[in-house]
């Protein structure tokens, strides 16, 4: 399979857990000061922007689902009969990260949440303030090692998968997936696991891929589970040395054909400043791929807060 033809150079090879700060910020390309400087000080004079919608969700018939993006990597999925939320987060503030977008609806407006899944323990993705306002969901879903976490956040039950287990009750089913990323909610926690979840029900079946680099681990999911709708990330991307952790829109696409999948719904860009890029690119550079490559149809840039029926 070859890569698109993008203004971005390749992937460089990958590196090993990060052991430190500057690792993370990421590993040898700047120091702490700089992350500072550019990702944390200037996020404090930008204006936040976006408002929250009251969402009209819709009333949908058996086998059609409800996608709503909430901003970052959180979404709402919603079928006739489920209601499931991943890696929600409706944080303004991540410890002295400034939120620059809004989340794309408020918390009140929530449905009755049956389901939380939740694909690793950084705190963008596992945002323990958010989870102990949530109404009371029945079941969390997260990796292994995780679970010590979700204690006293109101979930009447937590699973922890490994990688490729599933969990099911009635007539869904989630599976835990591998991906390339880390998991560690600190420097001295490496035990803990991280992934992605494919969620099937009435017949339909959603990927969300959680954190993730391009690794040939997509082929294998697409093959093993045959996901319909992608949720995939595509920012926090530069400097290169991100993308050993992370996707650019260039490999979001290349992950989206090795997977087989029908629709791209891109994730994790526009509303925290993580990496260098502008928070503007990401979808820029996607839309401009998918008319070079011929796939705008099936790549769905979702506005925050807009229920879409699929």
């Amino acid at each position: 399979m070859s890569r698109p033809d993008t203004k971005r150079p390749k992937a460089p090879p990958r590196r090993k857990i990060p052991r430190s700060f500057k690792d993370l910020t990421p590993a040898k390309h700047f120091n702490p000061r700089t992350f500072f400087q550019e990702l944390v000080l200037k996020g404090w004079f930008t204006p936040r922007h976006g408002q929250p919608h009251r969402p009209v969700f819709p009333k949908l018939k058996y086998g059609e689902v409800a996608i709503t993006w909430i901003g970052h990597a959180s979404f709402l999925i919603q079928f006739t009969d489920l209601n499931v939320l991943i890696d929600p987060n409706f944080a303004n503030w991540l410890f002295l990260l400034k939120r620059l977008k809004r989340a794309g609806l408020k918390m009140k407006d929530l449905p009755p949440i049956d389901v939380v899944l939740l694909t690793h323990a950084h705190f963008d993705h596992f945002h323990k303030p958010t989870l102990r306002k949530l109404p009371h969901p029945k079941i969390g879903i997260m990796p292994r090692g995780v679970g010590d976490l979700a204690t006293n956040l109101g979930f009447s039950r937590v699973i922890e998968l490994e990688h490729w287990e599933s969990f099911s009750q009635g007539d869904w089913k989630v599976t835990f997936t591998p991906s390339k990323h880390w998991g560690a909610r600190t420097l001295h926690d490496q035990h803990r696991g991280y992934g992605g979840f494919v969620l099937e029900h009435q017949g339909r079946k959603i990927y969300h891929a959680g954190d993730s680099a391009f690794f040939h681990g997509f082929e294998e999911i697409g093959r093993k589970l045959a996901p319909e709708i992608a949720l995939l990330p595509i920012g926090a991307y530069y400097p290169e040395s991100f993308r050993r952790v992370h996707m650019g829109p260039d490999q979001a696409v290349e992950a989206f054909k090795a997977l087989h999948a029908k629709y791209l719904i891109p994730m994790h860009y526009g509303t925290f400043k993580l990496s260098f890029e502008e928070l503007d690119e990401p979808p820029r550079w996607l839309r401009e791929i998918a008319r070079e490559e011929n796939l705008t149809a099936q790549i769905k840039i979702l506005d925050e807060g807009v229920p879409k029926v699929f």
